[in-house]
């Protein structure tokens, strides 16, 4: 079976771009919940008419034949949404485009997903609302069926400048300190709807190409993950990669956490407020210290913002007092650090996981307190130490909106939600950001 250009063929689970005569949109009951425009309409508005109104900005340019929606193209002033707050320490992001290996592969920034519903939204004659999981995109109409299986793109991605990628342009287009150019996504609020991420027709990614449900493409549409300044290594404070040894700490999205979502139901969680700093990794491991950035280990003698904090605190004393092979990740915030939005003086350091190198394995939250309380180390401030979630993926991010602990005039970036279990294996964690934070933020 093969369907139109804009379409996709289906065998054996997966999916396979297929190119036939761009102007053919038949649909039959085989194609139901295929894409079947070529191009955006605007029922002849103005490009300023859509921007007064808070619908499309431009029209978009079609991907082989498909179009594109996206939050990102659809902006009150296009102009608003256009980065340019690159300053302070160089960033990770820098140095991870020279470095590709070094890259945190925990994140999936654009993997294959099917749309499960489409919706109105009120007052809008041009856009619509598209679920992929727990994630809301605003669409043009009629562009995206459910059912349809599309490349849905995480915000926080940063698309390379490519002829298909232009329609971002106006909204997203983004200068890394580097010198690199590309087009990041973030989460926008269109006519009173969120809209978070950008979906692609599966045509983007070429002619003959085979894919499955959940497949990550990431690499293969050269996209990277945004990470902003704020206090990360330069040049000549890098050691080394990230330790093998010891996992990242990039909680998953709320929203991708769908499938499982009504397994969590009947478990209490501790929940935590979500810190805006750096992400930090202090270990202590055959008698020596070592201290990370997300992505890099550091040296320790180095003038870097981590390695300072480690040094006031006094952590390698403190961290071999205890007399195993340990590791602590907190959240670094303050001066140079995210442009200190708690507005506090100096840094600290909040922990928010201790993780056992030997038994490769996070300690019980309940015994991560006690360890730092003796440490004389915060930890982020907690919310709940046993709390049931909300019926909905929606009233977790709902949840997630409020003021920080941490300075009650600003609000908090989020919660991240953890699961203790019996043993390691039972352990569930994933974080919900909060809508009104990233709003405000971008």
């Amino acid at each position: 079976m093969s369907f139109p250009s804009d379409s996709l063929s289906r065998s054996a689970g997966n999916f396979t771009v297929v190119n036939r005569d761009p102007g053919s949109l038949g649909m039959d009951e085989n194609t139901s919940g295929l894409h079947a425009s070529n191009c955006l309409a605007f029922s002849g508005k103005s490009v300023a008419n859509s921007f007064q109104s808070g619908e499309f900005a431009q029209q978009l340019p079609s991907v082989n034949g498909q179009a594109h929606s996206s939050g990102q193209a659809i902006a009150k002033d296009a102009t608003t949404f256009i980065d340019r707050s690159i300053a302070v320490d160089k960033p990770d992001s820098a140095q991870l485009s020279a470095n590709p290996g070094l890259l945190d592969k925990g994140r999936l920034l654009a993997t294959i997903r099917t749309i499960s519903e489409i919706q109105p939204i009120e007052n809008a004659d041009n856009i619509e609302v598209a679920t992929v999981d727990g994630w809301k995109v605003v669409v043009a109409k009629s562009d995206f069926k459910a059912g349809q299986p599309v490349i849905y793109c995480e915000i926080d991605s940063i698309l390379p400048v490519r002829d298909e990628f232009e329609f971002l342009r106006k909204s997203s287009h983004i200068v890394l300190p580097d010198g690199t150019e590309g087009f990041r996504l973030r989460t926008l609020k269109l006519r009173g709807q969120i809209s978070q991420g950008l979906l692609l027709p599966l045509a983007t990614l070429g002619n003959g190409v085979q894919v499955n449900p959940g497949d990550d493409v990431t690499a293969k549409l050269g996209i990277t993950k945004y990470e902003p300044a704020g206090g990360l290594p330069a040049d000549d404070c890098i050691k080394g990669p990230f330790p093998h040894f010891i996992p990242k700490n990039d909680e998953e999205r709320i929203q991708n956490r769908k499938a499982e979502f009504a397994t969590f139901k009947d478990k209490k969680f501790y929940v935590s407020e979500k810190l805006d700093g750096t992400s930090s990794t202090f270990y202590f491991r055959n008698d020596k210290l070592g201290v990370c950035s997300r992505n890099y280990e550091l040296k320790t003698d180095s003038g870097n913002t981590l390695c300072q904090v480690a040094s006031k605190n006094r952590l390698e004393s403190k961290l071999r007092s205890l007399g195993r092979n340990i590791a602590i990740q907190a959240e670094v915030i303050g001066q140079k650090v995210q442009g200190n939005r708690y507005a506090i003086n100096g840094n600290a350091c909040y922990v928010f996981n201790i993780y056992d190198i030997d038994q490769q394995s996070y300690l019980k939250k309940c015994e991560m307190e006690t360890i730092c309380k003796g440490l004389g180390l915060p930890t982020c401030p907690v919310v709940s130490d046993g709390q049931n979630l909300p019926a909905t993926i929606d009233g977790v991010l709902m949840e997630a909106d409020g003021q920080s602990k941490v300075n009650n005039k600003k609000k908090r970036e989020g919660l991240v939600y953890v699961f203790d279990g019996k043993n390691p294996g039972e352990r569930i964690s994933f974080k919900a950001v909060s809508n009104k934070y990233l709003l405000k933020t971008n």
